[in-house]
């Protein structure tokens, strides 16, 4: 047997290794939950009842549909599933909220900010 033999990749039968299971209620595989009109109006609400608020489209990944941050003027946010990255840029323009795409520009410092506020007050 040489030195690396026990690493190397056997057989389906004969490796440590195994295929992905077929069942996700076995591997506690999960389904990524859509947006609902329940995310839309929490949207619209932040929108109406905060100032200087702006948009960030977060992009789908492997964990998570579109999204929207949207981030007030104090740094206080929220973030919710959308139906697609259209859908966020719609939304931003109908409440006249100016709208980024977060995988260029990134989040703004004053968020980061906020949540260290909120942390240091223990929140």
């Amino acid at each position: 047997m040489g030195l690396f033999d026990r690493f190397r990749r056997k057989g389906r039968t004969g490796g440590r290794t195994s295929a992905p299971a077929r069942d996700a209620a076995r591997t506690g595989s999960t389904r990524v939950r859509a947006s609902d009109g329940a995310d839309a109006r929490h949207l619209e609400s932040f929108v109406t009842t905060r100032q200087g608020v702006e948009g960030f489209v977060e992009p789908r990944t492997a964990v998570s549909d579109v999204t929207i941050l949207l981030v007030a003027h104090d740094g206080e946010w929220t973030r919710r599933r959308v139906p697609s990255v259209k859908w966020a840029h719609d939304f931003a323009n109908r409440h006249q909220v100016p709208s980024y795409d977060a995988a260029v520009v990134g989040v703004p410092q004053r968020m980061r900010d906020y949540n260290k506020r909120k942390k240091a007050e223990g929140i």
